[in-house]
């Protein structure tokens, strides 16, 4: 795995954000030509890419799916393979999950399935919510749409190769909501000749606890900021916005959060004569593990005697895989990274390179049991 291992390092010296990932894109595919798969995808959903190995005879196509981007965060963690982009780290293990891929590349490329084909995706801008929606819109996409899909998430705080599993819904789906309410600014000495939307703000503000009690199960609205006027004293304000993260860990759910969060705030705008703008951004969906794929995964872990543990809770946290659950039998787990290394988009954090042949081989059993691939 050394080479494996360098290239993980590799990757986290040169960190790419979302949606900029082109030299990300370049090293991968530099690595798998030599491994000659059956068909290259190039500029996936933008800077994506998807290699396909086929098998000897026709059976099920299986997708497995990585992320090419970093974070907009500075990587403060000493080592001889600290980011050297300013600003920018691979603080989320993506360059991790890159050499998981590459690892099964390899396999592949040595001994293909007996059936079927398998579609190793590497994915922009999951960070941002952006790359799964891109990747799925693009026209290409039609010739490696799979029967499963499969993908993982490295986690601190659990330990080190630990799998973690749960049935159902594994992460929230969210939403960023911005909305925008636009008035009339006046003087401060006589703000009733404006129309300032602080009122209808702090009134939406205070609304949306109870909003999220009349949904069942598991809502969360979070006030990440409120944007209202500037600094003159003299001036009532005439335009303000308020940006809420949402959750659910139901899509059925996180959809009528959103409904209702935005009836009242027309409500409210309404009662005080203010136009209203609703803006999303960031919008993930539930990840959700499927029954039908799930016994593939799990017999994956116990050929390899991991230690399985189920989560009582769906994450709070939101992954861009779960639109991938909405075209495909889909399954997502968690590999402990460690209950002493630091935590996802922490400055100090560094994928742990021991993951990566625990990684491959996870991936590698998943490829056995659902292309019949020689188990020698």
């Amino acid at each position: 795995m050394n080479h494996l291992v360098q290239l993980r390092r590799t990757l986290h010296q040169f960190p790419e954000t979302a949606l900029e990932e082109t030299q990300t894109a370049q090293r991968i595919l530099e690595f798998f030509r030599p491994l000659s798969p059956d068909q290259i995808f190039e500029n996936l959903g933008g800077t994506g890419l998807a290699f396909v190995f086929e098998g000897k005879k026709p059976g099920q196509r299986i997708l497995f799916r990585c992320e090419l981007d970093g974070l907009p965060i500075e990587d403060l963690n000493p080592s001889n393979h600290q980011s050297q982009i300013p600003g920018k780290g691979h603080l989320c293990g993506h360059d991790g999950h890159m050499a998981i891929l590459c690892g099964l590349g390899e396999k592949l490329s040595q001994n293909r399935p007996e059936s079927g084909e398998v579609v190793l995706l590497f994915q922009p801008a999951e960070e941002t919510g952006e790359g799964a929606k891109a990747v799925l819109s693009d026209s290409r996409f039609e010739q490696i749409r799979p029967d499963f899909a499969f993908a993982l998430h490295n986690l601190p705080g659990f330990p080190l190769h630990q799998a973690i599993t749960r049935e159902g819904t594994f992460a929230a789906g969210s939403t960023g909501m911005t909305l925008i309410f636009t008035g009339k600014t006046s003087h401060a000495a006589h703000p009733e000749d404006g129309k300032n939307p602080s009122v209808a703000i702090s009134k939406l503000i205070l609304a949306i606890p109870e909003i999220c009690r009349t949904i069942p199960g598991f809502c969360l609205a979070t006030v990440i900021q409120v944007d209202l006027g500037g600094l003159a004293f003299g001036t009532s304000a005439g335009k303000g916005s308020l940006s809420l993260t949402l959750r659910a860990f139901d899509q059925e759910n996180l959809n009528r959060l959103i409904q209702e969060v935005t009836t009242k705030a027309n409500s409210l705008a309404l009662d005080d004569q203010l136009d209203l703008k609703v803006r999303f951004q960031e919008s993930f969906a539930v990840s959700k593990n499927d029954i039908a794929a799930t016994p593939f995964a799990m017999k994956a872990f116990a050929n390899l005697n991991l230690v399985v543990v189920e989560k009582a809770e769906p994450f709070r946290w939101s992954e861009d895989f779960g639109l991938f659950s909405q075209i495909a039998p889909s399954y997502l787990f968690g590999l402990g990274a460690g209950e002493k290394c630091a935590q996802l988009h922490q400055p100090t954090y560094d994928f742990p390179d021991e993951l990566i042949e625990t990684g491959v081989t996870i991936f590698w059993e998943i490829v056995k049991e659902t292309c019949q691939v020689s188990k020698t």
